[in-house]
C-alpha cells in the first residue's frame, strides 16, 4: 500500500518528528490489519482512522511511557496541527470497498442528485403533457379564437365610410345549415364548402361562430408553405408544438426534426385527445375549421398534406367527437378527397339567383342610405354582379354607381387581358405561354358564342310572344369533357381555374367565374378582327413547333452541278448520304 499512498515523501520525513527514541503510539488493545502500519508511519496512518479514534490516538502520543504528559502548560495538540490535508482518494485500501470516508460521502450525493433530477424530469413531463391538453382544450372555450377576434375588432364596424369595407353583409339561405354545422348538431360527417371567391363561404362560418361566441370552434387558414400552416394551426389550438419545453435539459431529442408534416400530426394526436376528453363533458363534437384549402400547392406535398387532415376527419366523424370543414375555392382539392371520401358531405355555394339579385341589392343600398338611384342604374349593377355577394357589397358602399360598375368592368377587363393576352408574330421564347393563352380564348370564345345564342333565342321568343314573362338567362356552362375538346390541352384547365377566370362545380361542370369575365370576355372577342388574331397566333405557334421537329443539313465545298444523294431508311437505321 505503500506504492500507492497519498502523500509524498517530504510530507513523511514531516510527519517522522519522533526519533527512535522517541514514545511509541500505544493503542490499547489488539492491533488490527489496518491499524499495523501505525506503527511505521503514526501519524499517517492515525489521520486514515475515524475521527473518535483519532482522538484516541492523539491522546496516547501526549502521554510518555509513565501515563504522564510529555508537555506540562501546554494543550494537546492534533496530529496534522500545522500540515494540509490531503484530500480523501480512493485507492488507500481503507474504508467500504476501496473508498475512503470522502469517496463515499461523493458516490452518495452524485447518486442522490441523480435521483432527484431523474423523477424531477418524470414529474415535468407528466406537468407538461397535462398542460398541453389544457391549453388546447381552452382554445375550444366559448370566449376568445384569434380569427372571430378580428372580425369583432371594433375598427371594422366603426367609420363604415360609403367605399370602406365594413362588416355589414347579406345572410344566404345556406346560413342555417353552415349555423347547424357550426354548432355540432351534425354528427357523423365532415364537410367541404366549395364554390367560387367572393361567394360568402368564410362569412357563412364566421357569422355561425359569432353566434355561439366560438363554443367547441376553432378556425386557421391554409398557406402554401408547410411551416407557415403549422404555426397558424397551432395558434388556432393554443399549441406550441412543445417549443416552450424545458425538456432539453433531460437531453431528449428535439422533436422538431422530423419536419411540419410531422409537427402537425403530434398536433393532431393532442387535438383528438382533447376532443375525445371534451366530448364527454359537452356531448357535442368540437368543430375545426381550415379555410383556403386551395391554397396548399396542387403537388405531391401538398395532395399528402389533404389525404392526412382527410384521414383524421373521417375517424373524427365515424366516432362523432369532431367535425372538420374545409372550404375551398378551386376544384382540384375535391378529386383528391373523392378518392377516399366516405362521411364527406359537399356544399356548393353558387351565385345567387338573378331575381334575388335586384332585390337583395336594392335592399343593400337602402341600407346604406342610398335611396335615390334609378332603378335602371339598379339594374345593370346586378347584372354585372352576377349574384356575387363580394361585387354586390362594393358596389353598394359606392358613392358614385355608374362610376364603380365601369371600374369593375375595366379592372376584370384588365385582368384578363394580363394573363391570356394573345401575342401576334411572337418570339419562340413565349410559344409555351401563346399556346396556353390561344387554348385559352378557344374555351372563352365558346362561352360568348353560347350565351348569345341563349340570348338571340330569348329575344325570339320575346319578339313572337310580346306578353309573355321574362326568362332569366343564366350563365352558360360546359362539362368538363367537352371543355377539354375544346381547348385540346386538358391540363389548362386548372389553372384557369386557379387564376379565378372559370369556375368548376361538383357536378364537373365548367362555367366562366363570374358575369363579370364573360361580360370582358365577350367584349374581347367581339373586337374587330379578333378570330383572325387568334388564328394567326395559333399558326404561328405551329411554326415554331414545326421548326423545333425539323433538323436542318448544311454542306460545304459543294460546286454549281454537283450531285448528293440521300437515301432514308425507314427501317430503323436512319439516313445515309453518298
Amino acid at each position: 500500500m505503500l506504492s500507492t499512498t497519498r502523500v509524498g515523501l517530504g510530507m513523511l520525513a514531516l510527519r517522522r518528528t519522533q526519533g527512535p527514541a522517541g514514545a511509541r503510539l500505544r493503542v490499547p488493545g489488539q492491533v488490527s490489519h489496518p491499524q499495523r502500519g501505525l506503527k511505521l508511519f503514526p501519524r499517517f496512518f492515525a489521520r486514515m482512522l475515524p475521527l473518535r479514534q483519532q482522538q484516541q490516538v492523539n491522546q496516547t502520543e501526549d502521554k510518555d511511557k509513565d501515563g504522564q504528559p510529555t508537555q506540562q502548560g501546554h494543550p494537546a495538540k492534533h496530529a496534522d496541527a500545522g500540515i494540509a490535508n490531503p484530500v480523501s482518494l480512493p485507492g488507500t485500501g481503507i474504508g467500504f470497498f476501496g473508498f475512503g470516508s470522502g469517496g463515499v460521502d461523493a458516490i452518495v450525493t452524485t447518486l442522490i442528485g441523480i435521483t432527484v433530477v431523474f423523477f424531477g424530469g418524470v414529474a415535468y413531463i407528466e406537468w407538461y403533457k397535462r398542460n398541453v391538453l389544457n391549453k388546447i382544450e381552452a382554445a375550444f372555450a366559448p370566449g376568445y379564437d384569434p380569427a372571430l377576434e378580428l372580425a369583432n375588432h371594433p375598427s371594422r364596424a366603426s367609420g363604415r365610410g360609403a367605399d370602406d369595407d365594413g362588416d355589414s353583409h347579406m345572410k344566404r339561405e345556406e346560413q342555417g345549415r353552415v349555423d347547424s354545422i357550426i354548432r355540432g348538431s351534425e354528427v357523423g360527417h365532415y364537410y367541404l364548402f366549395m364554390g367560387p371567391k367572393g361567394g360568402g363561404k368564410s362569412t357563412m362560418v364566421v357569422d355561425a361562430m359569432r353566434e355561439i361566441d366560438a363554443d367547441g370552434v376553432a378556425m386557421c387558414d391554409a398557406h402554401p408553405d408547410l411551416e407557415v400552416f403549422r404555426l397558424r394551426l397551432g395558434k388556432a389550438l393554443n399549441y406550441e408544438f412543445n417549443e416552450d419545453s424545458q425538456t432539453g435539459l433531460f437531453q431528449r431529442r428535439d422533436p422538431r426534426e422530423g419536419g411540419p408534416r410531422l409537427d402537425i400530426e403530434r398536433a393532431m394526436n393532442k387535438l383528438e385527445k382533447v376532443a375525445i376528453r371534451r366530448a364527454k363533458k359537452a356531448h357535442r363534437p368540437i368543430v375545426l375549421v381550415i379555410n383556403n384549402i386551395h391554397l396548399f400547392n396542387n403537388d405531391d406535398e401538398g395532395r399528402l398534406l389533404l389525404q392526412q387532415l382527410q384521414q383524421r376527419a373521417e375517424s373524427w366523424a365515424e366516432s362523432h367527437i369532431a367535425t372538420m370543414v374545409f372550404i375551398s375555392d378551386d376544384f382540384w382539392p375535391y378529386p383528391v378527397m373523392r378518392q377516399i371520401a366516405n362521411r364527406m358531405y359537399t356544399l356548393a355555394v353558387q351565385d345567387l339567383n338573378p331575381k334575388v339579385t335586384l332585390n337583395a341589392f336594392r335592399e343593400f343600398r337602402r341600407d346604406h342610405g342610398k335611396t335615390d338611384d334609378p332603378d335602371d342604374i339598379l339594374e345593370e349593377a346586378a347584372q354585372v354582379t352576377g349574384g356575387r355577394l363580394a361585387y354586390m357589397s362594393r358596389l353598394a358602399r359606392s358613392k358614385n354607381l355608374r362610376e364603380s360598375i365601369d371600374n369593375l368592368k375595366q379592372g376584370e377587363k384588365a385582368w384578363l387581358l394580363t394573363n391570356t393576352g394573345l401575342i401576334p408574330d411572337c418570339d419562340d421564347d413565349v410559344m409555351d405561354e401563346q399556346k396556353w393563352s390561344s387554348c385559352t380564348w378557344l374555351l372563352l370564345r365558346e362561352f360568348v358564342k353560347r350565351r348569345e345564342a341563349k340570348e338571340e333565342e330569348e329575344a325570339e321568343r320575346k319578339k313572337n310572344n310580346p306578353d309573355s314573362p321574362d326568362e332569366l338567362i343564366l350563365m352558360p356552362k360546359i362539362s368538363y369533357y367537352e371543355c377539354r375538346q375544346i381547348m385540346t390541352r386538358p391540363d389548362f384547365i386548372n389553372q384557369l381555374d386557379h387564376l379565378n377566370i372559370i369556375s368548376i362545380d361538383i357536378n364537373q361542370d365548367i362555367q366562366l367565374d363570374s358575369m363579370l369575365t364573360l361580360e370582358a370576355a365577350r367584349e374581347v372577342v367581339n373586337t374587330e378582327g379578333f378570330d383572325e388574331l387568334l388564328e394567326g397566333v395559333r399558326d404561328r405557334v405551329d411554326e415554331i413547333e414545326s421548326l423545333h421537329r425539323t433538323r436542318e443539313l448544311t454542306f460545304k465545298d459543294v460546286e454549281s452541278g454537283d450531285r448528293i444523294r440521300v437515301m432514308v431508311d425507314k427501317g430503323g437505321s436512319g439516313w445515309r448520304i453518298f
